[in-house]
């Protein structure tokens, strides 16, 4: 990670760590080095946001650095995140950003960057952003007619949602699909309406009522209580969480089980692979992936490659070795013959296609006997607030290592711990697998003990 950027652009506590100031720097140096190589015009960069109230005042500022720096600024206005990245490739734009903090609450934001081919900027390029930032006086100011103007164009939007669509192209209308979504009250509420109508199924939509402070709050992937209790009334035959920023997806199927990132990675790559569609007859997954994806994957002849935690890294891997499909467990889902990021939306939509399969060969199936193919072995995850200066030696802590490699012991190779220090809030995760609840939950309560009597919490 770096000064600003974290493993998802530049995230923090709107007016507090991340001010208008800062958001007014990263545009002019974003405009300043992504578009340097572009003669003879007056480069176009386009901007989304998700919800949050912070959002207009974020949009002004990196609209206001991106037209000093002699670019012209495109508003799309509120849009999922995969929807900048899809649109800054098929518009031409020579970049992209979402204003965006993704599942965080709503007094959070942040900022993603995409380059012209819709991927998020790679490492080196946000060095050379972050090191302009602190030398942004050096940075030429245009003058005349050489300073950018802002349009706005929300009609963009609909190129998104065409995309999408066109997804299933054939519909088999006899198994009229009940699905229920939870937008977040963010970014999926501009267009889940218009997805699933195109798709022929009966559709109800909660939490799509946004006023700028109720993003993730108490719902959406991060909090499903909500779209569990509905599930489990009846009526639905799959339900759909998304995040903020709709770049993830989780489910619910027709008992109210949750259904993963890894249940559902399991079960559109068996899809694929059964059409001839899966590349390299392999997935890419991340550290904290459950043992039973990788238990699927080998039953079903799957290969799996595994990253570091992050989207952008389980990206990074399927384009080096020419893979289709990827993500995490917390349903950031990359199916890259759509799409250049995670999307949420789109994962839903394969997720329709592969229950009308299953139905059309026999219409009894259900949500649950199809994702439950995979077994998940028993997790628990804890996070431990530890401000953003801290979180290295927290990591490096003796004491910390000594309890991992405890519990690491304790399991005796019938499981894993895994600690980490998130990349976009102060927080160090601690996450353990094993075969039994109790055993790994006492295991992940002793190392959360010694990180706090570290912090001098205890």
């Amino acid at each position: 990670m770096g000064k600003y950027f974290g493993t998802d652009g530049v995230r923090g506590t709107a007016n507090k760590d991340l001010s208008v100031e800062l958001a007014y720097k990263i545009g002019l140096s974003a405009s300043n080095i992504l578009t340097r190589n572009i003669n003879n015009k007056k480069p176009r960069i386009l901007i989304g946001k998700d919800t949050r109230i912070s959002g207009d005042m974020f949009e002004a500022a990196i609209a206001s650095g991106i037209c000093a720096g002699g670019c012209d600024v495109v508003l799309c206005g509120v849009v999922p995140t995969p929807a900048v990245a899809f649109l800054v490739k098929d518009c031409g734009f020579a970049a992209g950003v979402m204003i965006s903090a993704s599942h965080n609450q709503a007094y959070d934001n942040g900022i993603k960057i995409f380059g012209p081919q819709g991927y998020k900027i790679p490492d080196e390029l946000e060095d050379e952003i972050e090191n302009a930032i602190d030398n942004y006086t050096e940075i030429e100011l245009k003058t005349g007619g050489f300073i950018g103007r802002v349009t706005r164009d929300e009609k963009l939007t609909e190129k998104y949602i065409d995309n999408i669509s066109g997804v299933n192209k054939i519909i088999d209308s006899r198994y009229n699909l009940k699905v229920l979504a939870d937008c977040s009250n963010g970014s999926a509420s501009a267009t889940a309406e218009k997805i699933f109508g195109g798709e022929k199924v009966s559709y109800s939509i909660i939490n799509a009522e946004p006023n700028g402070i109720n993003i993730n709050d108490n719902c959406g992937s991060t909090h499903m209580d909500g779209l569990i209790k509905r599930m489990k009334m009846g009526d639905y035959d799959i339900g759909f969480a998304f995040d903020g920023d709709a770049d993830r997806c989780l489910a619910v199927d027709e008992t109210g089980e949750i259904i993963d990132g890894d249940k559902i990675i399991c079960i559109l790559a068996e899809d694929m692979k059964k059409s001839g569609l899966l590349k390299n007859n392999s997935v890419v997954v991340t550290k904290l992936s459950n043992m039973g994806l990788h238990k699927f994957c080998e039953n079903k002849n799957i290969n799996v490659e595994q990253t570091d935690v992050g989207d952008r890294y389980v990206l990074e891997r399927m384009l080096e070795k020419g893979m289709n499909i990827g993500g995490e467990q917390s349903g950031h889902i990359i199916v890259s013959d759509y799409a250049t990021t995670g999307d949420g939306q789109l994962t839903a939509v394969l997720i329709l296609g592969v229950l009308r399969k299953y139905k059309s060969l026999d219409p009894s199936q259900k949500a649950s006997g199809i994702f439950n193919a995979m077994k998940s072995y028993p997790q628990i995850a804890l996070n431990v607030k530890v401000a953003n200066d801290r979180k290295k030696e927290i990591m490096t802590d003796g004491k910390v290592l000594d309890a991992v490699k405890n519990a690491e012991n304790l399991l005796n190779g019938n499981g894993r711990v895994l600690l980490r220090a998130s990349g976009t809030e102060p927080l160090v995760r601690i996450m353990l697998e094993g075969e039994e609840q109790d055993v790994i939950t006492e295991y992940a309560r002793d190392i959360e003990r010694v990180i706090l009597e570290k912090l001098g919490d205890i």
